[in-house]
């Protein structure tokens, strides 16, 4: 049965992606002359994300925090990975920001389109030359004020579990001289973990946004900034999965 929900699903999201990913055209059209950042486009693939999760009253999601984000300011937006729902539920938040995304994603009917329109940012796994053209083009629109989304694990948890951060997101941070957001995403691994076939139709979803953390704080070590910045990210997630508590006021 499960199975069998999976592809009604999929059927409905394709078949509704392109009404939508027409839509999104027309929004960049008439919005990118005045929105050279494309906010406005963005909050719009945040609506549309969000439709497929409302859409399903048995996904309960709540968002802590969210007042940690000021629309007006620059950040590099960090996350745990653990499931491909966890960009679904990220768009949620309605902030602005640029997706750094593997170049797979690109290429899925309608969704790369999208992400074309709102200039995401696609990096190749492991090829060195992608990375530094990521780098480089992360670096420009933190410059134009734009923030940029990173899952510094650099792929899906295959565990559920958080595994080891990348510095990438941490020197960004540091070179360009902007906070890093730590954002913990709790339940979407319960929805479709790495490897799996059939989508979970019912799980509980938390996505909680702590308070900035600024290079300054860490004498601009990047590495020092990401071990702190791990640890946050961990100790939240053990304290929203009811395995730990959290004794000082971190978020």
């Amino acid at each position: 049965m499960g199975r069998l929900n999976t592809i009604i699903f999929g059927i409905y999201f394709f078949s509704t992606s392109l009404f939508m990913v027409s839509i999104a055209a027309l929004v960049c059209f008439f919005t990118a002359p005045f929105d050279p950042n494309r906010r406005i486009l963005h909050y719009y693939a945040s609506f549309w994300a969000m439709i497929y999760i409302y859409s399903n009253p048995w996904w309960r999601i709540r968002y802590e925090g969210r007042e940690n984000i000021d629309p007006s300011k620059t950040y590099v937006l960090v996350a745990n990975h653990t499931s491909f729902w966890d960009i679904w539920v990220l768009y949620g938040l309605y902030k602005p920001f640029k997706w750094v995304s593997k170049e797979t994603i690109f290429n899925v009917p309608f969704v790369g389109l999208n992400m074309r329109l709102n200039q995401y940012v696609e990096i190749k796994r492991g090829d060195l030359k992608s990375i530094k053209e990521m780098m480089t083009t992360c670096k420009m629109w933190l410059n134009r004020g734009a923030s940029i989304m990173l899952f510094p694990e650099g792929t899906r948890s295959e565990d559920g579990e958080i595994h080891h951060f990348r510095d990438g997101a941490f020197r960004l941070a540091v070179d360009c001289n902007v906070p890093v957001v730590p954002i913990i995403v709790k339940g979407t691994y319960e929805i479709f973990p790495k490897d799996s076939k059939a989508l979970n139709f019912k799980s509980d979803i938390v996505v909680r946004v702590l308070k900035p953390v600024h290079p300054d704080e860490f004498d601009r070590s990047s590495g020092l900034m990401r071990k702190h910045v791990q640890e946050l990210i961990m100790e939240n997630y053990d304290e929203l999965r009811g395995k730990k508590k959290i004794t000082s006021d971190k978020h």
